[in-house]
């Protein structure tokens, strides 16, 4: 799979991208990501990419021509002209899903990181300043991104994020191969408690049934721990995953255990 990363700081990913899960797959040839500097697009010799907002205000805005002219060239691309109105750069990368990292996006999760891996190339364009022309918007970006309600000075860090999910999504990046469908969220619920050695630490000790050998046993006390844990702390969540008649009656009954609190 294929990241292409524009970016007036591609600085910012260089320690990344040479750690841990990252730096295997790349190594292994699951993965390539490919930096691409805006500032090498501009055509003054100041390499500006930001101008001041029309109708004033505060805040400088990125420019639409170098952003274009990166991501054209690269994918190698024809502009579409004034009378198109479609969103989009072009029908040649239609395949290719064009992200701005921006707070106005969709918000990131487990299914849109599921949705992007199914693609074996995907461009991320990380905002600066105050954001995006529109026009990049309207008729360069097929899509838009938020890692969440909040505000970051770039898009650099929600890349990274973004690559790091979507990518251990991909066969083979992960040392177990089942890693990435225990995870939480993964399968609509957060993960159960994990254990290891040793079996007793300052008097606190593993559950029993992880140390029984039981594995239908087990298998049930995780199930039952994961629900207890999402509807504890993200109920929110329990009304999109897909339970079992059991699940439901194991959810009856810690919703009786608190009213009678």
């Amino acid at each position: 799979m294929r990241f292409d990363i524009f970016t007036i700081f591609p600085g910012f990913f260089e320690s990344p991208l040479r750690e841990s899960m990252i730096k295997r797959a790349i190594e292994a040839g699951l993965l390539a990501v490919a930096l691409h500097d805006i500032r090498a697009y501009t055509t003054d010799k100041h390499h500006t990419t930001d101008d001041y907002p029309y109708g004033g205000g505060g805040g400088m805005v990125v420019k639409p021509e170098p952003v274009f002219t990166a991501v054209e060239s690269v994918l190698a691309i024809g502009h579409q002209g004034s009378g198109s109105g479609e969103r989009g750069a072009g029908s040649e990368q239609s395949a290719i899903p064009i992200v701005l990292l921006t707070p106005q996006g969709r918000v990131f999760n487990q299914q849109v990181a599921v949705e992007l891996a199914q693609h074996d190339r995907v461009v991320l364009i990380c905002g600066r300043y105050e954001g995006f022309d529109e026009r990049i918007r309207e008729h360069l970006a097929t899509d838009e991104i938020s890692i969440g309600d909040y505000v970051l000075t770039g898009g650099e860090l929600a890349a990274l994020v973004i690559l790091d999910a979507v990518i251990r999504l991909k066969p083979g990046v992960l040392g177990d191969p089942t890693g990435a469908i225990d995870d939480s969220h993964a399968s609509g619920l957060l993960e159960y408690p994990h254990y290891t050695r040793p079996p007793e630490f300052r008097g606190w000790r593993v559950p029993e049934v992880l140390l029984s050998g039981n594995h239908a046993q087990i298998e049930r006390w995780r199930r039952e721990q994961a629900l207890r844990r999402t509807w504890l702390r993200r109920p929110d969540l329990l009304n999109r995953a897909e339970l079992t008649d059991t699940d439901r009656v194991f959810l009856r009954q810690l919703a009786q255990e608190r009213a009678v609190k």
